[in-house]
Formats: structure tokens, sequence, C-alpha cells
């Protein structure tokens, strides 16, 4: 299944695709050149297609654990500052997106979103120091009985030329369902009270909507 959000770029890509399969096999002649240039082609194709695509996910829904928003690679576990909307110190995890990855992202806690923002700016590679307060990014928190507020940052890398935020202030969201997608490359920054009991380590790969940040008894 894909996301709604490459169902453009998939219908252009599939013409585009048929048409150029045509002109090849109409004319180029020699046989090797033909079909390398058509897998060359389907190549492209087939890397469109599993970019945008949505795995459906059996979510174990709970107050008291926070999941993997995305998926990806965890690159940052740390306490930080956290100046736009907190102005406090904050534990942050975050997770870095490679284009193979799905770049669905997914409500970490049932809850109230209380505070979204959308921030335009640069596209330095998402991993770079100051891409969580320069880059292109939109700041979401929502508000869980048991962790209180918690806030993720979707954050523009390099590729990424859109990020789709579906929250809005005063929507009540259910953990694991779509918040959004971003294209083609990015990060997801989570800061959440300190304290919490923070499950995953550096270098891990999440699942979104699978694997448990972090949790509260």
């Amino acid at each position: 299944m894909f996301h709604k959000e490459g169902a453009k770029i998939i219908l252009i890509s599939t013409t585009l695709t048929v048409v150029l399969l045509l002109v090849i096999d109409h004319f180029i002649t020699l046989p090797w050149l033909r079909m390398g240039t058509m897998l060359v082609v389907l190549f492209f194709l087939v890397m469109i297609l599993q970019f945008f695509r949505n795995p459906k996910r059996a979510v174990d829904i709970s107050d008291n654990h926070i999941i993997a928003p995305v998926d990806g690679k965890v690159v940052v576990i740390e306490e930080v500052y956290e100046a736009e909307y907190f102005k406090d110190q904050r534990l942050q995890v975050s997770i870095f997106m490679s284009p193979i990855n799905v770049h669905v992202t997914r409500y970490p806690v049932n809850g109230r979103i209380n505070f979204s923002k959308y921030h335009p700016g640069k596209y330095l590679v998402a991993w770079h120091p100051k891409a969580s307060t320069e880059n292109e990014r939109t700041t979401v928190v929502v508000e869980n009985r048991i962790f209180g507020e918690i806030l993720y940052r979707q954050i523009a890398g390099a590729l990424a030329k859109r990020i789709v935020n579906y929250a809005e202030a005063g929507m009540q969201v259910v953990q694991g369902t779509d918040a959004g997608f971003i294209k083609f490359g990015s990060r997801v920054d989570l800061f959440l009270p300190l304290g919490t009991e923070i499950n995953v380590q550096l270098n891990q790969k999440a699942v979104g909507g699978k694997t448990i940040i972090a949790t509260k008894s």
C-alpha cells in the first residue's frame, strides 16, 4: 500500500516509465543496450514506489509508553534545552531516516494537540547540529495523560523539499495513526520530560509504530 502523499508522483512516474519503455523498445536496436536501459528506467520507478510505501502495522496502543514516530536509526539521546515551546531542559531522542526508510510520521502517543507550527528554513543535511533549529520543520506538542506534554519535530533534510503535517491544535489523536509525511530524507526529534525511562540505544534501528522509545509505570 502507498501513502496518499505519493499519489501524484507515482502516477506521473508510472506514466513516464511506460512512455520511456515504449521509446526505448522502438529506437534502441542493440538487445543488450535496450534491456540495460529498460532496467535502469524500471529501477528508478521501483525506488519511487518503495519510498512512498505505507505498511499497515498493528500498534500496541498504551498511554504508558511512547512509540517511535518514524522508521530509522536513533542518532541522538541526550538532555538539551528546548527553546521553542517548553523553554527548559528535556530529553531529546532523534531518529534519522535515510531515503530507503518508510517516511510516514505516526503519532507517538495518544492525546490532545496543544501546539502545531510550521517553520520555513534551510535544507542542511539532517544530521547537522543546526538542522533542528535552522531547517524547514514542524513542531507538534501532544498532551498525554501519563507523560504530560511531549514534543515531536519533523525536520527536512538535504533532499526533503516538503513536510506534510496533519496535526492541528485541539485535535484528539490516537497513538500510531498517520500524523504526516516527509518527502525524500529527513529526521524526527522527540522531546520528553526529564526522568523519562528511555528504552532505545544509540544506533538502534527504530520501526515507526512498533519500537517503544520510552515507558512510564
